[in-house]
């Protein structure tokens, strides 16, 4: 009885691990072989999110307007989101491929502020402060380089999702046959122990 447990358990779940780890390799391959391509379906993909998450926002906003008296602020962010996401398709694909280059270049620029102020914080405590200096000097040199060079940038975007889309797919796979080698081990140990 448990060994059949274990066996429908790790059927299920090697699957879904080897199915997921195939579809991120393949994912990160085709982003890879297909940049513009790629590129145009990430802005697609970044207008139907804002759209998905503004809907989303709205109904929860009414459905929380009896227990929380700030509902008014989620419904202008959701209206906000419905916006942006509407504009984002009736200027496909500028508006986000602009918003992805922005928010990337803010988000660089927030890390470097907030390591160069973390870097004065460690000097003051006599900590070695060094590195932290240097990776807020890098990351907002960066931030200016991605706000002067927007197709580096995404294309620096692309190949991050390309890689993380490739790693996490062989560390998937690589898991599935993990399991594989812990099902035996399992399976022994409930032999044993019947």
């Amino acid at each position: 009885m448990a060994s059949d447990l274990i066996r429908s358990t790790y059927r299920s779940v090697w699957w879904a691990f080897m199915l997921r780890g195939l579809f991120a390799i393949a994912l990160g391959l085709v982003i890879l072989w297909r940049p513009i391509e790629s590129i145009a379906a990430f802005a697609l993909v970044i207008a139907i999110w804002a759209l998905f998450t503004g809907f989303i926002e709205i109904i929860h906003a009414f459905q929380l307007r009896t227990a929380f008296r700030q509902w008014w602020v989620m419904l202008l962010s959701g209206l906000i989101s419905v916006g942006f996401g509407i504009a984002a398709f009736n200027y496909y694909p500028l508006l986000s491929l602009t918003f992805a280059v922005i928010w990337a270049t803010w988000w660089l620029f927030l890390s470097g502020a907030l390591a160069l102020s973390a870097a004065m914080m460690e000097r003051k405590m006599g900590v070695g402060w060094g590195r932290t200096l240097a990776f807020g000097v890098v990351a907002f040199v960066t931030g200016v380089v991605a706000l002067m060079n927007p197709p580096a940038t995404l294309a620096a975007i692309m190949g991050l999702i390309a890689g993380f889309a490739l790693v996490s797919g062989i560390v998937l796979i690589i898991g599935a046959f993990k399991l594989s080698s812990l099902k035996s081990k399992l399976s022994q140990a409930v032999g044993a122990a019947s």
